[in-house]
C-alpha cells in the first residue's frame, strides 16, 4: 500500500498523461462556452432567463452522439488515422463556429445564434467521440483512473477561457472580437492531433456498418445481463443529476446576486476551477488506493452536500453592496462545491471507462457519456422556468434532493466491499 501512491505519481508524469491534457482541453472549451459564455452573453444582451434556460436544448447532440458514433468506429477520413482524422476535422469546424457566433445580435435576431450554437454542440460532441475513443485505446487498464482524472482536470481548466478570460475581455472589447479570441484556443489541440500517432493498441475497424452498430450493444448486454445493464445505465443517468442542474444557470445566478461580470470572471471561475482541478487530481491518485467503487461512495457524498452552499447564497439574496465578505463567501461556496464535483467526476469518468470494452470504444463510450449528458441537456432546459416559478433557494434544495437517487444505486452497481468486475478482455468480444 505505501508504494502505490509513488507508483501513481510515476504513471502521472508520462507522455500519455500529457496527451490527456490536450484531449481534455479541446473537449472542454466548446462545452464550457455553451455552459458559461453563451448564457452570460445572452443575459448581457437582454435575453430573459426562460429563453436562456431553453438554450440548454442546443446541447442535444451530446445526448444523441451514440447514434452516429458507429460511423466513427467504422470509417476513417483520408490521412491521420481513424481517430485523429475525425478529431482534427471537428476542431477546425469548432474554431470557425465559435468565431462566427459573436457576429450576430441575439437581441435583434436570436435564430442564427440558436443554429450556430447547435452546430457548435454537434461538432463538439463528435470531437468527443473521437477523442474519448483515442484516449481509451491509448491508456492501459492501470492508467484509466489517472488518465481520465487528468483529462477531466484539463477539461475544467479549459473552462477558464470562456468562463473567465472571455468574460473579462467582454468588459473591454466587442463581443465579436471576444468570440474569435476564444476560438483561437482550439489551436493547441489541433497541433497535438498532428503530432501524435494513432494508438498502437487500437482495434481494427468493424468490417461492416451493421457490425459497428449492433455488436457494441450486444457485447454490453451479454456482459452485464439485462437487469445489470439497466442498473448501470440508470446510475450513469442519475449520479450527476443534482450537480448538473445546480450549475445549469450558475453565471446568471451570480449576476442576479449582484456580482459583476468581472467578479464572475476573476472570483467565481477561479474559485470553481482550482478546487475542481485539485479534487480531480487527488481523486485520480486516491482511486489507486481506494478503488473506483469506494471512491464513488465517498466522493459522491461530498458532491451532494456541497450543493447546499448555493442554497445558502440564494437565502442571503441579492447583495446591494459587494465587498470583501461577499466575494469571500462566493469563493468559499463555489470552491467547496467544485472540490466535490472534481472528486465525483474523477470517479464517475473512471467508472464509465471501466465499463467500456476496448473493441468498441467509440460507440460504447459515446453511449455512456450521452446518457450522462441527458440531465445537462433536457432537464437543465427547465432550470430557468423552475427558478422563475420557485426562486433560487428552493431550486437549489430541489437539486440536493435530485442528487440522492444516484447515491442509492451505488449499493447495486458499485458495492463498497465488493471487488470491481474484471476489465473486458481485449480479445474476441461477447457475441
Amino acid at each position: 500500500m505505501p508504494g502505490e501512491l509513488p507508483d501513481a505519481l510515476r504513471v502521472l508524469l508520462t507522455r500519455k498523461m500529457l496527451i490527456c491534457v490536450f484531449t481534455g482541453f479541446s473537449s472542454g472549451l466548446p462545452l464550457y462556452l455553451l455552459l458559461n459564455l453563451l448564457p452570460a452573453w445572452l443575459r448581457s444582451e437582454g435575453v430573459n432567463l426562460k429563453t436562456i434556460g431553453f438554450f440548454a436544448l442546443v446541447q442535444i447532440p451530446y445526448t444523441w452522439k451514440f447514434l452516429w458514433s458507429p460511423f466513427l468506429d467504422r470509417y476513417a477520413l483520408p490521412l491521420l488515422g481513424r481517430r485523429r482524422s475525425w478529431a482534427l476535422l471537428m476542431q477546425i469546424s469548432l474554431l470557425l463556429c465559435i468565431g462566427l457566433l459573436g457576429g450576430f445580435s441575439p437581441r435583434d435576431n436570436i435564430a442564427p445564434v440558436l443554429w450556430i450554437a447547435t452546430l457548435l454542440a454537434l461538432f463538439s460532441a463528435t470531437q468527443d467521440i473521437a477523442l474519448d475513443a483515442y484516449r481509451r485505446e491509448l491508456l492501459s487498464e492501470l492508467e484509466l483512473g489517472l488518465g481520465n482524472a487528468v483529462h477531466v482536470n484539463a477539461y475544467r481548466v479549459a473552462g477558464l477561457v470562456p468562463g473567465s478570460l472571455s468574460l473579462i475581455l467582454a468588459d473591454l472589447l466587442p463581443w465579436s472580437q471576444v468570440f474569435w479570441i476564444t476560438a483561437a484556443f482550439m489551436l493547441p489541440g489541433m497541433v497535438m492531433i498532428l503530432l501524435v500517432k494513432e494508438p498502437a493498441a487500437a482495434h481494427a475497424a468493424p468490417r461492416t456498418l451493421r457490425q459497428a452498430v449492433v455488436e457494441p450493444f450486444n457485447e454490453f448486454m451479454g456482459r452485464a445481463g439485462l437487469h445489470g445493464a439497466l442498473r448501470v445505465l440508470a446510475f450513469i443517468f442519475l449520479y450527476k443529476l443534482g450537480d448538473s442542474l445546480c450549475t445549469a444557470l450558475a453565471t446568471p445566478f451570480y449576476l442576479d446576486m449582484g456580482f459583476t461580470k468581472t467578479d464572475v470572471g476573476l472570483i467565481a471561475k477561479h474559485a470553481g476551477l482550482w478546487p475542481a482541478v485539485i479534487g480531480g487530481l487527488l481523486g485520480g491518485l486516491w482511486m489507486v488506493r481506494l478503488g473506483i467503487n469506494r471512491a464513488l461512495w465517498l466522493f459522491g457524498v461530498v458532491q451532494l452536500v456541497s450543493i447546499l452552499g448555493f442554497a445558502m447564497l440564494a437565502w442571503l439574496g441579492p447583495q446591494t453592496v459587494i465587498g470583501v465578505d461577499q466575494r469571500l463567501a462566493l469563493a468559499a461556496v463555489i470552491g467547496v462545491e467544485a472540490l466535490g464535483v472534481g472528486l465525483g467526476t474523477a470517479a464517475f469518468v473512471a467508472f464509465i471507462a471501466r465499463a467500456t470494452h476496448p473493441a468498441y470504444t467509440a460507440t460504447q463510450f459515446a453511449l455512456f457519456t450521452s446518457l450522462a449528458a441527458v440531465p445537462r441537456t433536457f432537464i437543465n432546459a427547465s432550470a430557468g422556468a423552475l427558478v422563475e416559478s420557485m426562486g433560487w433557494f428552493h431550486f437549489f434544495l430541489l437539486c440536493t434532493v435530485l442528487a440522492v437517487p444516484g447515491m442509492l444505486l451505488l449499493s447495486r452497481v458499485a458495492p463498497w466491499n465488493t471487488p470491481p468486475p474484471p476489465p473486458p478482455v481485449k480479445g474476441v468480444p461477447v457475441a
